[in-house]
């Protein structure tokens, strides 16, 4: 496997790969989005390539902290509502409350699978997170391109009963998905497989708000990152809860979904639905 070949099914199952295949010479999303929550695991090329989206759309910044603030909540949200199982896919680098640090926050018996296909980034969760929650967090290496490899991954299904319900966490990952890729039917075969009482949370970015640089806002990110940026309108957002029953608000932009407080004056700028739905 050449350095920028995607892993083979072998080398994900195993969690294998070397040094030589993390690729620091091309932008990717997660450090990406990593950088624009001011963290500190990015390199320049994502800093750069973080920067030029930001001359274009300086609202990013706030938007991703607007969604990683939904994560927290969904979390607590499903939690609460009993849940015990939450299968996070497209990680991205571990930071503050992570899906695991606020499940076990409301229930200590929560277990939750991690999915990524970045190695630097299964590298961290892995030191970060499943290390330092045995037997309750693990961390896999797939992509979601291939939804059987997840259900069928096993360190997954060491974890998780899906016999049992499930939460699926797809934040901030499905608009890195082409629309060849067939993303609808991603999300269909994962709740599938799901058990009634099962849920499924989505964030995904839209142009909407900002029609205005989108195309130079994806063209960046086409040229510059390891993925593609697909930008949804709100009916495309919503055909993906197809067969599922609206969590109330339903889809809102992210910082409308159950506020702590009050809803920021600036909900309607950050560009990013967000819902979840139960599968009866």
């Amino acid at each position: 496997m050449t350095d920028l070949e995607p892993p083979t099914r072998g080398d994900l199952a195993a969690g294998a790969w070397t040094t030589a295949q993390i690729d620091t010479t091309v932008a990717h999303p997660a450090r990406m989005y990593d950088y624009y929550l001011g963290g500190q695991d990015h390199y320049k090329v994502d800093r750069e390539a973080a920067e030029a989206v930001t001359a274009v759309v300086p609202e990013i910044r706030a938007g991703a902290r607007a969604n990683r603030a939904f994560l927290g909540r969904a979390v607590r949200f499903l939690a609460t509502a009993g849940v015990r199982q939450f299968l996070d896919i497209g990680t991205g680098l571990p930071g503050p409350d992570n899906t695991n640090q606020v499940a076990h926050s409301i229930a200590h018996d929560a277990r939750v699978v991690y999915v990524d296909n970045d190695p630097i980034v299964i590298t961290h969760a892995r030191a970060l997170l499943a290390k330092t929650d045995a037997g309750r967090t693990t961390v896999a290496f797939a992509d979601l391109r291939n939804p059987e490899f997840i259900l069928g991954h096993p360190e997954v299904r060491a974890v998780l009963d899906f016999t049992e319900p499930v939460a699926v966490l797809l934040v901030a990952v499905l608009h890195f998905i082409r629309d060849s890729e067939d993303p609808p039917g991603i999300v269909e075969k994962l709740m599938a497989a799901m058990a009634p009482g099962s849920y499924l949370a989505i964030t995904h970015a839209t142009a909407d708000v900002h029609p205005g640089p989108a195309d130079r806002v994806t063209g960046l990110y086409e040229q510059a990152s390891a993925a593609p940026l697909v930008l949804r309108s709100r009916g495309q957002v919503d055909a993906l809860f197809s067969g599922l029953e609206y969590v109330e608000p339903g889809l809102v932009h992210v910082s409308r979904w159950r506020p702590d407080g009050a809803v920021p004056s600036d909900a309607d700028h950050t560009s990013i639905y967000g819902g979840i739905g139960r599968k009866d």
